[in-house]
């Protein structure tokens, strides 16, 4: 098959399973190539994300030269391509000017596509970059479908015409079975059947970097993006509380973003600056040591889909510390593999890090042996992949 898979960003540092997943798919011996919306708008460390940079088509630095493509189109299908942007921008949060640009966008693409001789457009996220895979085939272009991950696309889904989006794709991936159940809310059951579950996944040579948990260690690792969604200030909160009773602890904030300022600045409030270490922007092998080398992850998130990171440190054999939400039950299960407590709650939080840290080291040994069974089980990239590529296939003409 040839395949395209069109992101808004690519790659990005939270993004290493779309590049996972579509080297899997070549490995299978489909071709399938990179298109992005913008460059990646995070800086980039590992040399895997670096490598794909050269193998990514851009959109929109090629814009300005490539509308004339829009005097070469069928009218017909540019005013039903026109009529549905209007739509999209009547209900969209974004307006109609930035919906008029994914129509220019969607010709850009439809032409790049043609010429490489697409026969499937897969798109991960169903924001913009699906509003512009949608516009796409109404100009006439290949079928496409989406995973969609939240929580952004969920949180504001008719903004994003999601239940539109979603009825006019060949089908959809959902993440977990919660994003799934989230979905048909937007739909007519008529085309529920479009729902298909395929998870993230991790590769099988992450399993094989394992190691017990060294005796002794007080270290807590949070591996994601620097931003309110993921809880660190409430984290922060609890850290503090612990160190004040006593608790000896570490905590390590694996990662960057937008509130690092704020996070820092509660860092000296607290007077925790030899207790929390900010890493910054670290490629995955580091992260991997990172994570061989605590005790647990923490991540105290308000909104997810299904973090990766908790797949990598359960592959690892570390217990998770996660919350209550999405689809994060559906592979953290109490007191067997790891905790979950309420979200924003940062009492609950406290007691959890507490039990935490006065569980032997042993067991949670044997919760991170448990958590590694179930990602095996359930999030195994040839497994998954192999799944894609069957829905790829009932819907591609050969």
């Amino acid at each position: 098959m040839r395949l395209a898979y069109l992101t808004t960003t690519y790659p990005e540092v939270s993004h290493t399973f779309i590049r996972r997943e579509i080297q899997e798919l070549e490995r299978l011996g489909h071709e399938v190539e990179r298109l992005s919306i913008r460059e990646p708008g995070s800086t980039l460390v590992d040399p895997s994300d670096l490598s794909e940079v050269g193998r990514t088509y851009y959109c929109l630095p090629r814009l300005r030269r490539e509308i004339l493509g829009a005097l070469r189109l069928n009218p017909i299908r540019l005013l039903q391509a026109l009529w549905t942007t209007i739509q999209m921008g009547r209900v969209s949060h974004r307006g109609l000017v930035v919906n008029l640009a994914y129509l220019v966008e969607a010709i850009t693409i439809r032409r790049w596509l043609r010429q490489k001789g697409i026969q499937h457009l897969h798109v991960h996220f169903g924001t913009n970059a699906a509003a512009t895979a949608r516009l796409v085939r109404r100009l006439g272009g290949p079928p496409y479908s989406m995973t969609i991950h939240g929580p952004a696309e969920l949180d504001s889904a008719i903004g994003f015409s999601l239940g539109p989006k979603i009825e006019d794709a060949e089908f959809v991936v959902a993440i977990t079975d919660y994003c799934g159940a989230q979905l048909r809310r937007w739909i007519d059951p008529a085309h529920w059947d479009k729902i298909r579950i395929v998870r993230c996944a991790v590769e099988d040579p992450l399993f094989d970097k394992a190691r017990p948990i060294e005796a002794g260690c007080r270290t807590l690792v949070c591996v994601g993006r620097l931003t309110a969604q993921k809880g660190q200030l409430l984290l922060l909160e609890a850290i503090r509380r612990l160190v004040e009773e006593g608790v000896d602890l570490n905590l390590v904030l694996a990662g960057d973003g937008e509130m690092r300022p704020q996070i820092e600045q509660r860092i000296a409030e607290y007077q925790l600056e030899d207790r929390v270490e900010i890493t910054g922007w670290i490629d995955s092998n580091e992260v991997t040591r990172r994570l061989l080398d605590c005790r647990a992850m923490v991540l105290p998130s308000f909104a997810e889909g299904l973090p990766v990171v908790i797949m990598e440190a359960f592959a690892l054999r570390r217990p998770v510390l996660s919350t209550y939400i999405a689809g994060i039950p559906e592979l953290v299960e109490p007191r067997k593999n790891g905790w979950l407590v309420p979200a924003g709650s940062v009492d609950a939080l406290a007691t959890a890090i507490r039990e935490l840290m006065e569980t032997p080291i042993a067991r949670l040994n044997e919760m991170g042996e448990q958590g590694s069974v179930a990602v095996r089980e359930r999030h195994h990239l040839p497994t998954e992949v192999s799944r894609l590529e069957k829905y790829f296939q009932e819907f591609v003409k050969s």
